[in-house]
């Protein structure tokens, strides 16, 4: 039995992953910043939930030692993050701090359970809008849109993906583009983009990858993306 916690899961993408995971088999923790609401939806998909905040280093060390009690890890999804525009000092360093920083608090949490597991995976939820090559890719969405400071801490998140699968050979880092989707990212309800259930296939699918899954690698729709 594979055991995966999200990070940030209590709705949008990382409750639907959470929800296919469960489908799939999973012993799932979701990860949420307020203990009641994350065990509602933990109800709601099957899962169980621990008090979070990926931007509050003793939440981090207190989640990670309860799930350490309660048997490990296989899998770490790091899918916390927020959007803002961010053009000044204290949003930036928000928006750093819970997009990019945060996978280095959460990451350095897991590594001792992860290390116990046969077939460790970290998956971090990057963006095309992070990426080099799709943004100067004309034929690329993400060289249309304007996203200064979001944009930089997505970067940030696939070299972290780099690095930790040099550093960390035993365990494996993908760096996951999930799609433009209709959830509520930010706070504010968006329409557009496609159903939730597409994109968190994606993420479910790279988390549930095994031993002979690849690492050091940026995937969209299961494909190679540019850095």
């Amino acid at each position: 039995m594979t055991t995966t916690l999200i990070t940030g899961a209590t709705r949008g993408l990382g409750k639907e992953t959470a929800r296919q995971l469960v489908a799939a088999g999973h012993t799932v923790w979701i990860g949420a910043r307020d203990l009641d609401t994350g065990r509602s939806v933990a109800a709601e998909v099957g899962a169980r939930a621990v008090q979070l905040d990926v931007t509050d280093d003793e939440s981090v060390t207190a989640a990670f030692a309860q799930l350490d009690a309660a048997g490990g890890i296989d899998v770490l999804v790091n899918n916390a993050g927020i959007g803002k525009v961010a053009l000044n000092g204290p949003e930036a360093l928000e928006v750093f701090d819970t997009n990019a920083v945060s996978v280095v608090r959460t990451t350095e949490a897991a590594l001792p359970l992860l290390r116990r597991s046969s077939a460790p995976i970290v998956v971090n939820i990057s963006s095309a809008l992070g990426s080099f090559a799709a943004n100067h890719d004309q034929e690329k969405p993400a060289s249309q849109y304007q996203a200064i400071v979001y944009g930089a801490s997505k970067a940030a998140v696939s070299m972290l993906t780099v690095q930790y699968a040099r550093a960390v050979p035993e365990v494996h880092f993908v760096a996951v583009e999930p799609g433009y989707t209709a959830t509520e990212f930010g706070g504010v309800p968006n329409p557009h983009g496609r159903p939730v259930e597409v994109s968190a296939a994606t993420v479910a699918a790279a988390a549930s990858a095994g031993a002979d899954g690849p690492t050091g690698v940026f995937l969209e729709d299961g494909q190679p993306l540019g850095w």
